[in-house]
């Protein structure tokens, strides 16, 4: 890091000699060389916005259908098809580990794993309500519809986090697994659901090839809710940023997605908008996610 400041210093000193000079070349290149300048200072901005606890960690991402019937189940499949799009063209590695058909169209939930730098400080942003307000593809009488999916995210912990889960606490069910959701996806009774039944927590996985695959990442699921959990419990102030995970419907949403009579995504935690509603749901949240990142360090730093 010193290095870097002292680098950023000498520029800065370069193009102040240069500008001294007066002559076009001079000004150009010092011009080149501030513009260096700023992007490494936009990098060095970006990388201090993640400071959270978990940010560096890979990250289960669930999508499930709320209030709005079918509508619902369609808007959620949407979004789980917005969130491959931005994570594979990001780079990331994802994982589907669950994925439940909708009854007549879209998905009712699905589960991913998501792995790669900060991907658990990159998703926090999505934890939330998001409204979909559309001409309904599903109405006779093309009627406007609002229709809600909810998001959780969580960080993925390993061996050192010490989470104490009790073999009588739990509920084994297996069932067959279904749907596209997976490159893997197979037809026998190995899907695995588990309950903690002291918190209610549910948790499942279909992925695997064989019964025991299933259960032992639904585990870790499991343990990584359980460990949210247990830092929520501990840090109650981080409950007033993630907000409360009830039902997705009315007067919960963080973003609200208008494709009639206009169009326009608005995040209505940072204001953040954008008129090109297609681009979004082609995956392009990345001003979005940044947004979040500066309002989230904005609360913290209030907060101080």
């Amino acid at each position: 890091m010193f290095d870097l400041i002292s680098g950023l210093d000498s520029a800065l000193d370069d193009a102040e000699v240069l500008l001294d000079f007066g002559d076009d070349d001079s000004r150009a290149e010092a011009v080149s060389e501030l513009g260096q300048v700023v992007v490494e200072l936009d990098r060095l901005e970006l990388e201090s916005l993640y400071f959270g606890e978990y940010d560096d960690r890979s990250a289960i991402l669930t999508v499930y259908a709320g209030a709005g019937g079918v509508d619902a189940q369609d808007w959620a499949q949407m979004m789980t098809r917005m969130y491959r799009r931005y994570l594979e063209n990001q780079g990331f590695q994802v994982t589907v580990d669950d994925w439940t058909e909708g009854d007549e169209a879209g998905i009712k939930s699905a589960t991913f794993t998501v792995s790669g730098d900060r991907a658990y400080g990159v998703l926090e942003s999505e934890r939330g309500v998001h409204r979909l307000v559309r001409i309904s593809p599903f109405d006779s009488n093309a009627r406007r519809q609002t229709s809600f999916a909810g998001v959780d995210v969580v960080p993925e912990v390993g061996d050192d986090v010490d989470i104490d889960i009790k073999e009588d606490d739990l509920r084994i069910d297996t069932y067959r697994s279904q749907g596209a959701g997976g490159q893997h996806v197979n037809t026998t009774d190995s899907a695995v659901r588990i309950t903690h039944l002291p918190t209610g927590i549910v948790v499942s996985c279909q992925n695997e090839r064989s019964q025991l695959q299933n259960k032992a990442k639904a585990m870790a699921h499991l343990k990584a809710r359980l460990a949210e959990r247990a830092r929520e419990e501990r840090e109650a102030h981080l409950q007033e940023i993630r907000g409360e995970q009830n039902e997705a419907g009315w007067g919960r949403q963080i973003r609200s997605y208008v494709l009639a009579p206009y169009q326009m995504v608005k995040d209505l935690r940072t204001d953040h908008e954008t008129g090109n509603i297609q681009a979004v749901l082609d995956g392009d949240i990345n001003d979005f996610v940044e947004s979040y990142l500066r309002w989230r360090r904005a609360r913290y730093e209030g907060a101080q």
